[in-house]
């Protein structure tokens, strides 16, 4: 299947308040966030036409910003409404958002303290993360050789473009040699995450998931742990180590883009697509679209 290009598509991006063609939605190449990192994001689904827990997202956005030094030039409740009118224009019920923060081209150096923020908002399909097939027997991961840093050397609980670079370097090594994803020691050989979603292990009936003292808590994650709760599942959250994980039953990923992915083998490790994985999967389906759970 022949790629379509982010820059080549119909519809409209809301870029530093208002709306824009797709394809005039366009920020020079001397841009501070491109050659410094300086840029934020985040990435969020639309079900039914309505951005789930939109209102979280935003929030988490402006944390970022405030996090990376720069004050974004509007207000929560605008961003808020800019995300209903970039839904509204595309006119679909289920897709991904995503809404970035970056400084200009107005200084090109390290320091930009003068640079202009820009803000812009995109939405387009995007159905499933993983191949349906695959995920339903559970993705197999690898295990990336880039650990998440020191939370001493990273603003780990920004949201920021930056940090994701070792996530790529991860992932597309991870492809090369057959598996769907990888998941990421942290500096100290715990597990951390995987390379754009937080990881979930079952074991007893229980479920577990590493400590979130260097990587992002993610609101998927969050929403799953709430659900489980709700089915009076203990979550248990803790230092993991890899010693551990071989003797978990079940494992699987959350993130607005994973949504709830089974997994079926980390590296040696093999694991059932078990009941507490498919009831959360179910649970967290529902729940985002509304559905009584």
């Amino acid at each position: 299947m022949a790629l379509i290009p982010f820059d080549d598509r119909d519809g409209q991006i809301w870029m530093d308040g208002k709306m824009v063609p797709w394809r005039e939605a366009q920020t020079h190449v001397l841009t501070h966030g491109l050659h410094y990192g300086s840029s934020i994001f985040e990435g969020q689904r639309v079900y039914n036409k309505k951005v789930f827990k939109l209102e979280q997202h935003t929030a988490r956005l402006f944390e970022s910003a405030k996090i990376m030094g720069f004050e974004i030039p509007f207000s929560q409740a605008q961003i808020n409404d800019a995300c209903k009118q970039v839904v509204e224009a595309a006119g679909y019920d289920d897709a991904y958002m995503r809404p970035v923060a970056y400084r200009g081209s107005e200084q090109m150096a390290v320091s930009a303290q003068q640079s202009k923020i820009h803000v812009a908002i995109a939405v387009w399909p995007w159905p499933s993360m993983f191949d349906p097939e695959i995920k339903a027997k559970g993705i197999k991961l690898d295990i990336a050789r880039w650990r998440r840093p020191a939370p001493d050397t990273i603003p780990w609980k920004a949201k920021a473009a930056g940090l994701y670079m070792i996530c790529t370097l991860s992932k597309h090594e991870a492809e090369a040699k057959g598996f769907a994803d990888a998941m990421m020691y942290d500096w100290r050989g715990l597990v951390a995450e995987a390379t754009g979603a937080n990881i979930f292990f079952v074991k007893d009936n229980k479920l577990f998931t590493p400590y979130a003292d260097c990587f992002l808590s993610g609101i998927t994650r969050q929403t799953v742990m709430d659900l489980a709760r709700s089915r009076q599942i203990e979550v248990v959250e803790k230092y993991i180590q890899s010693s551990d994980v071989g003797g978990f039953e079940q494992c699987f990923l959350t993130g607005s883009a994973a949504e709830v992915t089974p997994v079926g083998q980390i590296g040696d490790w093999k694991f059932n697509v078990g009941n507490i994985t498919r009831t959360l999967m179910d649970d967290y389906s529902n729940f985002v679209r509304g559905k009584k759970v």
